[in-house]
């Protein structure tokens, strides 16, 4: 089966993100395994080191992803070339971190409301094009839309893994309808194709979302439920193993 490592925010834990950004319907539905990794607790809060957000961690997140990876292989039949990696803000930029750093087995990731730090989008090095999709509010106030001191903007982000992943054609965007008018928020789609063996990099540009995982419970300020965050990133995922699109 393929596997989906579904990585929670920073302060949150993998209980909450396996119910915030829930793939198990979609897991019994079409057959994958979904894993929720649980990061260490530094300065009181459960995190994954993605240089440069947690100053003064020591915690190596991708070698215990890399040994996680192992681990789950040797327990359950897993195809190794279809390893994916997801995850909610600090979850999000340790997809990035993996998309860099541990390329001979992620075969595509995807980032939700999460970007790259500096130190991860100088030192970058993936070893295969990479599928990358990412999903981010413009009114994202923790993880802003234009970038920080401390992280990339999202723009900044996606020409990255365009350049990359060598992009030729122009962007494609289209905008998603808005099937929920009261949630404050629409949903452009823009998505980079005719890449590296034929990969792809998709952004929904969440005009007036903020800091959530869309289609989330209710409940969750400036949540947008035009799409279902969970599904679109399966759907994205089923599209690819490590050699890039298959056949």
């Amino acid at each position: 089966m393929p596997l989906v490592l579904n990585y929670h925010g920073y302060g949150s834990n993998a209980l909450d993100q396996m119910k915030y950004g829930d793939f198990r319907p979609l897991a019994d539905r079409d057959g994958f395994l979904v894993v929720h990794p649980m990061g260490l607790i530094e300065y009181g809060n459960r995190h994954w080191n993605v240089a440069g957000w947690i100053p003064g961690s020591r915690t190596d997140d991708v070698a215990f992803t890399d040994k996680l990876i192992t681990a789950i292989a040797q327990q359950y039949t897993i195809d190794a070339s279809r390893v994916y990696a997801t995850g909610m803000s600090n979850g999000g930029f340790m997809s990035f971190l993996l998309a860099c750093q541990l390329s001979s087995k992620i075969a595509a990731i995807a980032s939700v409301t999460g970007s790259m730090t500096h130190q991860t989008y100088l030192t970058c090095n993936p070893q295969h094009a990479m599928p990358v999709m990412q999903i981010h509010g413009t009114a994202d106030e923790v993880v802003p839309y234009a970038g920080a001191i401390w992280t990339r903007g999202i723009d900044t982000v996606i020409q990255y893994w365009v350049d990359k992943n060598q992009c030729t054609a122009s962007a494609a965007k289209r905008t998603l309808s808005d099937i929920n008018t009261s949630d404050g928020s629409t949903v452009t789609h823009i998505r980079h194709a005719d890449c590296g063996s034929n990969v792809a990099v998709e952004h929904y540009k969440v005009l007036g979302g903020g800091h959530t995982w869309p289609g989330a419970g209710k409940g969750y300020k400036n949540t947008n439920y035009d799409i279902d965050a969970s599904a679109e990133i399966w759907r994205f995922f089923s599209q690819y193993d490590i050699n890039g699109r298959r056949p």
